[in-house]
């Protein structure tokens, strides 16, 4: 499929425009008054033609000969309604820059909050940066567009029909000539508008590529160096903004042709008002005067058209950048917050998963039938080989996903009926590489309780045995963490990962255990905080190393999207050919030759 042929398919630029407005009614208000500014600033305009024809007709070509006194008046009036325009213009231009920023402000901020609402899924369908640019370069286009563009636009109508009505009071025989070659120019705008934007659609899709490309170029920057594939990467984003310019090319090379037509179109129209109003003013039907007034008029009436040529290539670049965020905006949430959710029962919470299967979109099941219970304040402990289904029960438990069919159950209440603020203040998940912000590891622990104090939070590492660790840092809880936590090990950000999830109290708390890949110091600080952590609450940990499943309650086994056994430790290592005694004896061979 061509890209004018998708383009078809998606809705037109009113369509979205109009879209567009509903989901910012601060653009709409006080759209009267600009108008009638538009309006003002439009019979403004007129001064200049008008006031030409009377200094030529009475002030120099007079009876009686040059009237300076008549000629001053005239220029005197001319300035103060210039002054007035001004005016007009300057608090027209105020409002649609203010209220422009308002609305996407206020547009940015909701599409920010439902790219959220989505589940973990669809924003991982989505490349790295993409999403970015709907928040960022989308709606900055749409700004631009809406604050130089926009004004065109308000003004455009009004201009034309204001010097259209004076046109045809000097000369209804050059108006409906100026007509006549105008018509033909809405057929051609609208013919360029579908090219138009389907070359812009291809400009914004290509900036989205060309962020994704440079985003992970510069935040896996360590990963690049260290397998020595800068050439590669370089190749690869080099690509992307290689694409992003032949767009760009393309769509401004359609542009250029608009605009020409658009010039040619003036010099068309003034060629035919010179020669026709010639005739005219030698069989006496126009004065000298008023001819020049009406090519005046003629700047005024085509100004709009030559201008708004290229406004339409603006326009057609802000609809597609517009039409992307509201793509996302009207994304239906795969996980939504159930509109009559409850809360859940207060107390320890067990969890039940009866008969849960799950697929990835366009792919095959990767849980199959899935039925188990978690007792409350029990540690159970997941397992299984890389790809086994351990991590997707982990999301499918925190309702980062919803299964495919079947259902799981937390305190009795099914997990779609409950709200969002109830499930994440009780139930929570700490992945194996916690993401830290940039800030301080205060801050950073602050993240769900913001209200602790140093105080509390530095009590916090000391009932997790960590009051030492935290000693050994330069600046203590002031201590900068850097981007994603760069400035700590990977095992020092798991610690402060499980400090933020301690303060957060949950009631049951899920664990990709990340013990592997890290020193012997730090892999016994975090098995003394897990305990901590763990301890008085529901735990599920996805464990890496099977120590954590010999001292967990109970130990779920999967195998290939199954779950093929669950039980105390004992019991399932003592099975002879299970699955959960042959991982046993691998990992207890490795422990050994290590």
């Amino acid at each position: 499929m061509s890209a004018q042929e998708a383009t078809q398919t998606q809705p037109g630029p009113w369509q979205t425009v109009k879209r567009g407005l509903r989901l910012s009614p601060e653009l709409r208000r006080g759209l009267g008054f600009t108008v009638f500014l538009a309006a003002v600033t439009s019979i403004g305009r007129l001064v200049v033609p008008i006031g030409a024809q009377q200094v030529l007709d009475k002030g120099l070509l007079g009876e009686g000969g040059p009237d300076i006194g008549y000629v001053v008046l005239v220029a005197s009036i001319g300035v103060a309604a210039l002054l007035v325009t001004t005016g007009t213009n300057y608090l027209m231009n105020r409002r649609l820059f203010v209220v422009s920023e308002h609305a996407l402000a206020s547009l940015r901020r909701r599409t920010f909050r439902h790219i959220h609402d989505l589940s973990m899924l669809h924003q991982q369908s989505e490349r790295r940066g993409a999403l970015t640019a709907r928040v960022t370069t989308d709606i900055d286009q749409v700004s631009t567009f809406l604050q130089q563009g926009g004004m065109v636009l308000v003004t455009a109508a009004a201009q034309i029909v204001v010097a259209t009505v004076v046109m045809a009071v000097y000369s209804w025989q050059l108006a409906i000539a100026v007509w006549v070659v105008f018509i033909p120019v809405t057929w051609l705008i609208k013919w360029l508008q579908g090219h138009l934007a389907a070359a812009y659609t291809d400009v914004r899709k290509s900036v989205s590529k060309m962020l994704s490309a440079v985003a992970e170029s510069v935040v896996g920057a360590g990963t690049v160096r260290a397998y020595g594939v800068g050439a590669r990467t370089s190749e690869r984003l080099d690509a992307s903004i290689d694409e992003h310019r032949r767009d760009q090319t393309r769509a401004i090379s359609r542009s250029a042709f608009s605009f020409g037509a658009g010039e040619l179109v003036y010099l068309g129209v003034n060629v035919i008002v010179v020669v026709l109003g010639a005739f005219l003013v030698a069989d006496g039907s126009m004065t000298v005067g008023e001819l020049t007034a009406f090519l005046f008029l003629v700047i005024l009436f085509t100004q709009p058209i030559v201008i708004g040529t290229e406004t339409l290539n603006e326009a057609q670049n802000a609809v597609s950048g517009w039409r992307r965020v509201l793509d996302i905006v009207d994304t239906e949430p795969d996980v939504a917050d159930p509109v009559d959710g409850v809360a859940l029962p207060e107390g320890p919470l067990g969890v039940r998963f009866e008969g849960v299967r799950f697929a990835y979109p366009g792919g095959e099941e990767v849980l199959h039938g899935i039925d188990v219970e978690i007792r409350a304040h029990s540690k159970v402990a997941v397992v299984g080989e890389t790809g086994s289904g351990k991590t997707t029960f982990a999301k499918l438990l925190t309702r980062l996903m919803d299964p495919t069919s079947g259902s799981v159950v937390i305190g009795g209440v099914p997990l779609t009926g409950v709200t969002f603020a109830s499930l994440r203040s009780r139930v929570m998940m700490v992945p194996q590489e916690g993401f830290l912000f940039n800030g301080t590891l205060a801050h950073n622990v602050r993240f769900a309780r913001p209200e602790l104090t140093d105080a509390e939070i530095y009590v916090a590492f000391a009932e997790l045995g960590l009051d030492d660790w935290l000693e050994t840092l330069s600046a203590g809880l002031e201590t900068p963490l850097g981007e994603s936590g760069a400035n700590l090990s990977v095992g020092e950000r798991q610690l402060v990962s499980l400090v933020r999830a301690y303060v957060a109290d949950p009631d049951l708390l899920v664990l990709d255990e990340a013990t592997s890949a890290v020193d012997p110091a730090t892999e016994l600080r975090l098995s003394s905080a897990l305990d901590a952590v763990t301890r008085g609450r529901t735990t599920v940990i996805i464990a890496h190393r099977l120590s954590t499943a010999e001292t967990s309650d109970e130990v779920l086994v999967f195998d290939a999207g199954n779950l093929v056994q669950h039980g105390p430790h004992a019991e399932l290592a003592a099975e002879p050919g299970s699955v959960y005694a042959g991982l046993h004896g691998s990992w207890v061979e490795q422990t050994r030759s290590s």
